[in-house]
Order: structure tokens, then C-alpha cells, then sequence
């Protein structure tokens, strides 16, 4: 069986790194908002070009404090929209909501599944106060065009980079500095991945830094005050260790998922089979490699009968989820279209040469 992604493997080659990093933290005795974290915020926000990174628990969190920090500084207050991308994971909408804030959804491009920046004004009413673009399966959206929108209406813009991480423009800034701010999730399947939940922000606003270290500390700047209704939202030392270690290793990990990208690309020719659109090289880090094909159930059947292990990412809609029963009603066809026919491929840093022949070979005689 080839597996949609081996964690085992991918894990296994930082064996005797962790250990090390291991025996540090509970030879330290601290295991939370110690020198491991420290560490890891500093590189982090210098592999990303900004002046700061917190660590968080979780992806979600990280949207949710960004939010809710905008809120106790009094940039956004109850109700206010924010513009988000119906095709995205629900995470992104369910961060907006649980700041008490409305999410507005905006058709994306089928050819790239990113949200359509051509489609974003005519969503703008006085409540909306930001746009949330989500680098979906690891390819950055149009920033320049989605800055350009927010510059002339002054609207925040807060990156989902959860599944980008090193993804770079074309004027060289990664993926977590081409916003105001961006929040990250470290979930295991993900190009930079701990060994559990963790998160992360990252942002050059200094105010907002300050208030997003408080909040995810119970609101507290100094112990036992507390100055804001925060939560308990923390990198924990030994995920912060590991995802140092695997921070080395980031940019030639995303070169060997690029380079399984590339033959993909190259090798697959298939009529029934729509490819995923790149726009550039650096600006795509693949955490996902996602066909199009209006046979899914019946083409994933044929790839599992013959041992090649597929996802959907995602197979239903936001607006056609039981949590969001209230947009039951709305139409989004691009999206609706997106979620009926995504398919991702198998794709990895460990992904051997024989395996990837493997897969183009049975999608070319599909």
C-alpha cells in the first residue's frame, strides 16, 4: 500500500534529534513558556521575516486570539464581518465565529481554489473590518491584489498560512509576513509538523504581539493580573523542540515535496484528470497535491483497489455543514463544484521515485 502521507517515516528521520531534545526538556524540569519556546518563536519569526511569532496550542486558536486580540484593541467589536473563502477548511469560518464575528464567504477560482480577489468588494458592506485569504493546500493567494483591496477600504488582512508554511512571493517574503498577521497550525500531517496540536502566530504589530502574549496566557501579563478574558492557548517545550529540530529542514522538505509536484505535473496526462494550477515555483510548497476528476468515488475505489491510499480535501462545503445550517440555502457553485471533485494525491518528503510511478501510472491507464 502506498500511504497518503507516512507521519511514521517522515518522523523517524528526526528519531535521534528528538530523543536528544527529549531528554533537555525533561531534564530542564520546565515544560511550558520556557527556553524551547523561546527558541522556537525567535527562529520561526526569522524564518518568516517577522518581528514576532507566539506560540499557540493550535491552528484554530491562533485565528481565534488574532481575532479576539483585534477585538480588545478595539479594532473590531461584535458582529463585524470578516471575508473569508467558502471553499476553505472550517476552521478559518469557525475562528470568526467564535470571536462573535460574522463570516462572509467569497466564491474562489476553480483553477487555483484560492479565493477570487475580482469577487471581494462587492462583499464589503461598513461591518466588514478584514479579509482571512487561506493558502489553500500550500499555494499562496493573490496578496498583492488582496492588500491592494484592503489598503483602499482599511481592512485588516489575516493569513490562514496553515498550509503553507515557507511558501514565498514573488518579492521574496514567505507565507506569515504578507498580512497584518498570520496564525499556523502545526498538526502533524502538515509541512512543518510537531508531534501533536501546536500553533502558531506571526506578526510585526507590536501592540497586537503584546496582546496576543497575554491572551493566550489566561490574559495575563504578569502573573496572577489579569488584564484581558484570555484563554489557555500555549506551545507546549517538548512541541516547540521538535518543531525547532524540523525547522532546519523545512525548505528542503518542501523541495522534495516540489519535486514530487513537478513530476505530477509532468507525467500525468489523462483526460478525465484536471491538475491543480501553480502559479509559481516558490509560491507553492504542496502540502497537498489535489486533482479534479467528476468520477472522485469511482477513480479513489480504483487507486485503493490497486493499493494507492487518496483523501478529499474537503468533501463537504462549509456552507453545506450541519454547523452551519443557516446558509443551507446559499449557492456557491464554484465551490460546491471544488468539494464534489477534489481528490489528493499522495505526496510527501519521503515519497520514493518507484511510488510516484506507481500513481501516474494507474491515473494515466484510468
Amino acid at each position: 500500500m502506498i500511504n497518503f502521507l507516512d507521519l511514521k517515516q517522515i518522523n523517524l528521520n528526526y528519531k535521534a534529534a528528538f530523543l536528544e531534545a527529549f531528554s533537555q526538556v525533561l531534564e530542564s524540569g520546565w515544560f511550558i513558556q520556557g527556553e524551547a519556546l523561546k527558541t522556537f518563536e525567535q527562529q520561526f519569526a526569522e524564518y518568516c521575516g517577522t518581528k514576532h511569532c507566539i506560540g499557540v496550542a493550535n491552528g484554530l486558536d491562533a485565528l481565534i486570539l488574532i481575532l479576539e486580540a483585534y477585538k480588545q484593541t478595539g479594532v473590531m467589536q461584535e458582529g463585524d464581518e470578516v471575508i473569508v473563502p467558502s471553499n476553505t477548511y472550517i476552521a478559518s469560518i469557525l475562528a470568526i465565529s467564535k470571536a462573535g464575528l460574522v463570516p462572509v464567504l467569497v466564491e474562489p477560482s476553480l483553477g487555483d481554489c484560492l479565493i477570487n480577489p475580482a469577487l471581494i468588494e462587492a462583499k464589503i458592506t461598513p461591518k466588514t473590518k478584514a479579509i482571512l485569504p487561506v493558502h489553500l493546500y500550500g499555494q499562496l493567494c493573490d496578496m498583492d491584489a488582496i492588500n491592494a483591496i484592503a489598503a483602499k477600504h482599511g481592512l485588516k488582512v489575516i493569513e490562514d498560512s496553515a498550509q503553507s508554511h515557507g511558501a514565498m512571493s514573488r518579492n521574496s517574503k514567505k507565507s506569515g509576513n504578507l498580512g497584518d498577521v498570520s496564525g499556523f497550525s502545526f498538526y502533524p500531517g502538515k509541512n512543518l509538523g510537531a508531534l501533536g496540536d501546536a500553533g502558531a502566530i506571526t506578526t510585526n504589530d507590536d501592540e497586537m504581539a503584546e496582546v496576543l502574549y497575554a491572551l493566550r496566557n489566561y490574559g495575563s501579563e504578569i502573573k496572577y493580573k489579569n488584564k484581558f478574558k484570555g484563554v489557555n492557548s500555549r506551545l507546549d517545550e517538548l512541541q516547540a523542540a521538535f518543531l525547532t529540530i524540523k525547522l532546519g529542514r523545512l525548505d528542503a522538505d518542501n523541495e522534495q515535496r516540489k519535486t514530487v509536484a513537478d513530476f505530477y505535473l509532468d507525467k500525468i496526462k489523462n483526460d478525465k484528470i484536471i491538475l491543480p494550477e501553480r502559479h509559481t515555483r516558490e509560491g507553492h510548497v504542496w502540502h497537498l497535491f489535489v486533482i479534479r476528476t467528476a468520477n472522485r468515488e469511482e477513480l479513489q475505489q480504483y487507486l485503493m483497489d490497486n493499493g494507492v491510499q487518496t483523501v478529499i480535501h474537503y468533501p463537504i462545503a462549509p456552507h453545506k455543514q450541519e454547523a452551519y445550517s443557516e446558509w443551507k440555502d446559499m449557492q456557491f457553485p464554484v465551490s460546491e463544484k471544488i468539494h464534489n471533485e477534489v481528490l489528493s494525491l499522495p505526496i510527501s518528503n519521503v515519497l520514493n521515485e518507484e511510488d510516484m510511478n506507481t500513481v501516474v501510472t494507474l491515473l494515466n491507464q484510468y
